[in-house]
C-alpha cells in the first residue's frame, strides 16, 4: 500500500474516531434551555438522555446535553453550569457516557479523564485519569473503561488495555492488556469482551476479540472475526453483534454475528454497520460505507430481528427525514415507548441535531446539539 492511500486512510481514522491529544484554552458556552419542545410526562419511568458531544478536534468543545423527559425540555451545555470552576469545560472529545446508580460517567478521550458526575446535577465528583481512554461498561458493582494507550496516532503504539474502576471509590482498580487499540465492550455472563481495531495500522489491523475472564480479570483467549473491530453490542440471547470497518478500500464493513456458547461467528450480514442498539428482539442500526478514494459516503438504515438473526423490510425512519441527515452519528432507543434517537453530525464543525422519532418511523421532533452529538445514556426514575 503506498505512502499516499495510508495517509488517506490514517486522516480518516483520525477524524472517524475525533480524537487529538492537544487541548487549547478556549471560552465555554453557557447553558441554555429549550422549554416544551415535546408534553412533559411529569412520572416517567426513564426521566432524561444525557447526549454527550465529541466537540471539534483539537477545540477542547466536549459538552453535554440533556433530554428531560419529565419536564419536556433540552438542556445545553450543562456540565459548564454545573462546574464553574472548570475552567476548560468538559474537554477535549467526548467519546462515551453511561449511568450507574447514582453517577454518570463521561469518558473523556483527548483529554485522558472520565469525569463522574453527579446524575441529577451533573456536578463533578472525581476525575479518573485514563491515557487514550475510549468507551465504557458496567457489571456487578465496576465500570470497565477501554484504552488506547501511546499517544493519539502513534503507530507503534503499545497493545491497549481494559481498566477496571472501583464505582464506590472512584478509582483504578486494575488494568489488564487487550488487544491494539481496543473499542466498544459488552459483558455477557461472567465474560468481558472487547472489539480489537488495530486502528493505527492500516494494513495491519487487529482482527480479535478479547475475551477477560471478570472473576479472575484475565483475558482468557482472543477470536478471530474480522479487521478493524469496532462495535460491539450484545442481545439478550447469548450472541454477540460486531462490526467490521474493513480497511476502506478493498476490504468492505460488515457485521458478524458471534455465539457466546461456541466463540465462532454465526453469520455475517453484508452491511456496512458503522453504529448498532439492540433493544429487546431489535437490532438498529445505520450503514455509512465510506470510500477513501472517492471520499463519499453510502447511507443507509435498516433493522434486524435478533431472535431470527435477519435483515427485515420495516425501517426506522419512514417519513423522509434521512435524507435530511448529513451525517448520521448518535443512535438510541427509548426503552418503553421505542421512540428512536439519530443524531446528525452535519460538517464535524459546526452544531448537530438530534432527531426523535417514533415507534412508526415518524419525526416527534428534533433540536440543535452541541458539535457532533455522539453517545447516549438514558436516566432511570
Amino acid at each position: 500500500m503506498n505512502t499516499k492511500i495510508i495517509s488517506r486512510i490514517l486522516l480518516f481514522i483520525f477524524l472517524s474516531t475525533a480524537s487529538i491529544g492537544c487541548r487549547k484554552d478556549t471560552q465555554v458556552a453557557p447553558e441554555e434551555l429549550i422549554n416544551t419542545l415535546f408534553p412533559a410526562e411529569p412520572n416517567a419511568s426513564v426521566r432524561g438522555l444525557y447526549l454527550v458531544n465529541e466537540g471539534n478536534m483539537s477545540m477542547n468543545k466536549a459538552s453535554l446535553d440533556y433530554v428531560d423527559f419529565t419536564a419536556g425540555s433540552y438542556r445545553r451545555n450543562i456540565y459548564n453550569q454545573a462546574n464553574p470552576e472548570v475552567t476548560k469545560g468538559l474537554g477535549d472529545v467526548g467519546n462515551d457516557v453511561g449511568v450507574y446508580g447514582s453517577k454518570l460517567y463521561v469518558v473523556v478521550n483527548g483529554s485522558n479523564k472520565v469525569e463522574v458526575l453527579n446524575v441529577k446535577t451533573g456536578k463533578r465528583i472525581q476525575q479518573i485519569d485514563i491515557l487514550n481512554c475510549r468507551y465504557i461498561t458496567f457489571s456487578n458493582g465496576k465500570a470497565y473503561v477501554s484504552a488506547y494507550l501511546g499517544q493519539i496516532g502513534d503507530r507503534k503504539a503499545p497493545n491497549g488495555i481494559v481498566a477496571e474502576i472501583d464505582t464506590t471509590l472512584l478509582r483504578e482498580a486494575k488494568r489488564i492488556e487487550v488487544g491494539r487499540q481496543p473499542e466498544e465492550m459488552a459483558v455477557v455472563g461472567n465474560n468481558l469482551y472487547i472489539a480489537n481495531s488495530g486502528g493505527y495500522t492500516p494494513g495491519n489491523y487487529e482482527n480479535t476479540i478479547s475475551i477477560v475472564n471478570l472473576t479472575t480479570f484475565k483475558e482468557t483467549k482472543r477470536i478471530p472475526i474480522a479487521i478493524n473491530l469496532h462495535r460491539l453490542k450484545a442481545d439478550q440471547y447469548g450472541d454477540l453483534y460486531v462490526t467490521s470497518r474493513g480497511d476502506y478500500l478493498n476490504i468492505p464493513s460488515k457485521l458478524y454475528v458471534i455465539s457466546t456458547q461456541t466463540d465462532q461467528i454465526k453469520k455475517v450480514f453484508d452491511v456496512a454497520a458503522s453504529n448498532i442498539v439492540i433493544d429487546d428482539d431489535l437490532a438498529y442500526l445505520y450503514s455509512s460505507a465510506f470510500n477513501t478514494i472517492t471520499g463519499e459516503s453510502i447511507v443507509s438504515y435498516d433493522m434486524i430481528n435478533v431472535k431470527e438473526e435477519r435483515l427485515i423490510s420495516r425501517k426506522f425512519i419512514t417519513d423522509g427525514t434521512d435524507k435530511l441527515i448529513k451525517i448520521p452519528y448518535g443512535l438510541a432507543v427509548h426503552p418503553t415507548t421505542k421512540d428512536v434517537f439519530v443524531t446528525d453530525a452535519t460538517d464535524h464543525v459546526t452544531p448537530g441535531v438530534l432527531y426523535c422519532f417514533d415507534s412508526t418511523g415518524k419525526k416527534r421532533w428534533s433540536v440543535e446539539t452541541g458539535d457532533i452529538p455522539a453517545q447516549f445514556a438514558f436516566v432511570y426514575k
